[in-house]
Order: structure tokens, then sequence, then C-alpha cells
């Protein structure tokens, strides 16, 4: 039997010899479980067959297990049948005035904020949206990729929109309207700030790179670079080869703008590498970045940064066509939850519920739970048990499924009509996303469409690493061609140390667990799946 070496875990093949083909699926399965790694954790697993209708093999399949971001099937399908794949975000902006001859709007300009996650250059001409595999949100805890392009390309559309509109001169203030649903909650995946703006996913990317020998200052330039915050750089060169270990600390200058403090070390010779800040105010950065804009496209902003709050209700009098002087249609729904899933965006994930409860359910204040009694009864129509299920947010943190619900909801989004969409947006092993480096080149490449998840805390006592959640879920494909839909979930798992290598291990362990199935459909009968969950 052939293998090779992927994370730096021995895989045997999962094809290549008669006996391997040949081989029953669950003394596979179960021959996976025996690895060290596994010996102290609690494993639940089901995989089920489409075409018979049947479960092909379980293990505590009705036991809740913690799920991490494999909730954001949860959340993401159900959007997508509740708004429509094909849903678009329209962002406006508005004159709270007239616009005089000589191109003077008397008044503010309003930017009303639609909920489009991706006022970004994610944005591509084709109408798609780019990503990378190794999204930018998480450059604190592993490298990290920006998206090509200027991360304020949206903005800077609007502001050329608004000059070719002929305005000259903005008399007013540059406002922006986040009335759809409350902002300020953080998400607890990366802690960036939940709000109905979204420009850069809500980040501003501190690019850190090494200086010419050790001991020398790093340099610091950020992405976008606006004055909305300084970046005073405390970073140094550590030794070739040392890990990066960046902290950033928000604060206050003397005259009560934001300064962030960059601390902390980056290798010789590492390449440039990027560090997110959450901003803080969301529709604040907005609408410096916006007014930025407007100045570098001709129009002049007289009316300052006024410490009276909007008067909205009477703003929003102006929120009309006549009064549009630009605006931004987004590529549809169906495209940001790619991203979404490919990568595990966090934001744009918490962001769904409320969205849900804004556009579906015409709530506001409470938009996250009128958005969460939707999923409910969607999740109820669907015929699924919900004692099966417990969600909060929309990204997973303290989310925790049985196996066999997600099964089942996976199944049942297999017969609904926007299944493609979701279907296409998932992680493909080997390929893309959050499982482009897991069993890459093994014949379960390609094969496999799935989310991942994980959620990690510290173990100061053994000075490591406990995997309270790892999961990872959806559909496989056998030689045969048949799709089966798993769910495989493993909680409590220690990791022997301090760096996140055993994480991926145990990634491509829950892999291999569900890829067993691409050859192996089990030789004792399958059992019929209850009609209930026992």
């Amino acid at each position: 039997m052939r293998s090779w070496i992927v994370s730096g875990v021995l895989i045997g093949a999962l094809s290549g010899s008669s006996e391997t083909r040949s081989a029953d699926l669950a003394a596979r399965i179960d021959e996976l479980l025996q690895r060290s790694e596994l010996g102290h954790a609690l494993v639940g697993i089901e995989i089920y067959s489409l075409a018979d209708r049947r479960v092909l093999y379980g293990k505590n399949e009705h036991k809740l297990f913690v799920s991490g971001s494999v909730a954001k099937v949860v959340t993401e399908g159900a959007a997508l049948e509740l708004l429509g794949a094909e849903r678009r975000f329209q962002t406006g902006l508005y004159g709270a005035g007239p616009v005089a001859p000589d191109g003077t709007l008397e008044g503010d300009l309003v930017l009303v904020a639609s909920g489009d996650p991706n006022l970004s250059n994610r944005v591509r001409d084709d109408g798609t949206l780019a990503f990378e595999d190794h999204d930018h949100a998480y450059g604190q805890v592993r490298e990290a990729a920006l998206v090509p392009g200027d991360p304020l390309q949206v903005i800077r559309d609007l502001a050329a929109q608004v000059s070719r509109r002929g305005v000259k001169r903005v008399t007013g203030r540059v406002l922006v309207d986040v009335s759809l649903f409350p902002e300020g909650t953080r998400e607890g995946g990366t802690g960036v700030v939940i709000s109905p703006v979204c420009v850069n996913d809500n980040v501003i990317d501190v690019i850190v790179s090494a200086g010419a020998a050790a001991g020398q200052p790093a340099s610091l330039r950020s992405s976008p670079a606006t004055r909305y915050v300084t970046f005073e750089n405390e970073v140094a060169t550590g030794a070739e080869g040392s890990a990066a270990e960046v902290e950033l600390v928000p604060g206050r200058g003397a005259d009560g703008r934001l300064v962030v403090t960059v601390r902390g070390t980056i290798g010789l010779g590492t390449k440039p590498r990027p560090f997110p800040f959450a901003v803080p105010a969301p529709s604040t950065f907005a609408a410096v970045v916006l007014e930025e804009a407007l100045v570098e496209a001709g129009v002049t902003v007289a009316g300052g940064r006024s410490t009276d709050p909007p008067r909205w209700d009477d703003l929003a009098t102006f929120y009309r066509p006549e009064c549009r002087l630009a605006e931004h249609v987004s590529p549809p729904l169906r495209e940001d939850v790619k991203v979404t899933l490919k990568v595990s965006q966090n934001l744009h994930a918490a962001m769904m519920p409320y969205l849900v409860g804004a556009l579906v359910g015409s709530a506001h204040e409470d938009a996250l739970e009128v958005g969460f009694a939707l999923q409910r009864s969607f999740l109820v129509g669907a015929g699924l048990e919900l004692s099966a299920a417990a969600q909060s947010d929309g990204a997973g943190a303290g989310a925790a499924f049985t196996p066999e619900f997600m099964v089942r909801f996976l199944a049942y989004m297999a017969e609904q009509r926007e299944f493609q969409a979701f279907y296409d947006a998932l992680p493909v092993l080997g390929k893309d996303g959050s499982l482009a480096d897991v069993l890459r080149g093994s014949p379960a490449a390609g094969r496999m469409h799935a989310k991942t998840g994980t959620l990690i805390a510290g173990d100061l006592l053994n000075r490591q690493y406990l995997v309270t959640g790892k999961g990872l879920a959806g559909y496989v494909e056998t030689k045969g061609g048949e799709r089966l839909v798993f769910a495989v979930f493993a909680n409590h798992v220690p990791t022997g140390g301090e760096d996140f290598d055993a994480v991926e291990r145990l990634g491509a362990t829950l892999a291999e667990i569900a890829a067993a199935a691409v050859d192996a459909r089990g030789s004792a009968p399958p059992r019929a799946r209850p009609a209930r969950p026992r």
C-alpha cells in the first residue's frame, strides 16, 4: 500500500491495491480512531448515503459536540434559502440638501449602509468576489495573504460618482447611517466589530517587514492608509527563522485620536506579513476613508467632524432616488457565501443572522434575535430536531451540534433550490479555502466539499493548546460517483505543544476519516436512520 506525508502525518493511501479498495469502512475508520492524538478525545461521526437514505457509519452521532466554524454551514445555508442566492446589496450615497449650480451640496452627505459585507477589493470586474485561502482576518495566528488591489476601491468609486455628478463642495458632514442593525458587538473568533457597514472586512492590515539585520527596527505600512488611526512602530527584527510575535495595542493620543502601538519581533528574512487591526467603530472608519476619497476626487468637505449627533430621522427623508448621488450594487449573495465558507470569514458569517432579521424580518434593534427566529423556523420546517443543536451567533462561537443533526441538515440542503450555490461555496479538499493544504494529492482531493471548524483554548498546566472543538462536515463523492454526506467532530484534544502543527494534523485525521468513504461503503448491511434521534 502506498503512503505519503501530509502535514507531518503518515497517511495510508486510499487506493492503489485491491485490498485497500475493498477495505471495510467501519474497520478503516476504527483504525484511524486509534491514533494517539485521539486517545483522550470525544469523537462523533456520521456518514450517510443520499441515494440509499441510510446511515453507513455512526459513532456518538446523537451526542452534542462543540462545532466551531462548522456552524457556518447552517448559518449560510439557511441564509441562502431565506434571502436567495441572487440577492444583491445596494449601498447608496445621498445628499441631504440641494446641489447649487456651482456644485455646492447644501447639507450632509450620507452613506446608507446596506449590510454589504464586501465594500473592499474583493469585488472583481466579472462580478465575482476574490479570496485568499489564508484570509487576512486570521493574520494574528498564522501567515495570511491580502487580496490584491486597493481595499478602498468601492469607496473611491462612490466618491468618483459624486464628483461626476458635478458636486464640488459639501457644506455639511460625511456621515454613515448604520441603523439597519446595531453596530458594536465583536464577533467571537477574531474580535472584529459587527456593523451594517463593512469596509475591508472592518480591519486595517498592518504589514510588517523585517529589517536588514537582526536587532534592527522592522518597518510598517498600513492598508488602507488613513488618518483614522496612527500606528507607532516598536517592532524589532529577530533572529533568522524565529517566529513572528506582533501585538497591536490601541490607545489615544493627546488630541484624542486613535493611536495603535505595534510591538514585538519578526524574524530576519521573513516575507512582509499582514497583521489585522480591528477598527473599534466601523461607521467612523468608513466616514473618514470616504471623506478622504472625496477630497482625492476633488470634492471639498467643509462640515468637519461635528460632535453633535446626527438627526437620523430627518436625514432619512433624503433617502430617495432623486437625492442619490452615488450607488454601489454588490455581487450576488452566493458570492459572499462562497467567501464566507471557503476561508471561514467570521465577520461575514456573524453578520448573516442580523441581515436575515433586518431584510427578511424587517427588524432593526432586535435583528439578531429575529434572524435566529427565522433560522429556527427554517430548520423546523426542514424536520430537524432542534434539541440536537445550539447556536447564538452566525460564526460558531459556542455552537454545538450532533453529527446526526449536521448530516440531516446537509441532506436537506441537497434538495433545496439554492443547493448548487451552497455546494460550490464549500472548501474543496486539497484544492482551495481552509482545505487547500489538507490531503493535497491524495485520491480524495477534489472529491470532498466540506466546512472545517476549530476552537482552541490554552492549557497552562501542560504548556500546550487544547482543541476544545474540531470538526469537518460536508459531502464526499465515492469513486463510483455516489454522493455521501458526513459530519466528523473531535472535542477535547490535547496538542502536546504550543504551536499549531498538531491542530493541522488533527484536521488531516478528520479528513481521512471522511475520505475513507471514497473507496469503502462497508461490508455490513447499512442501518436505516431512525425517524428521530434516540
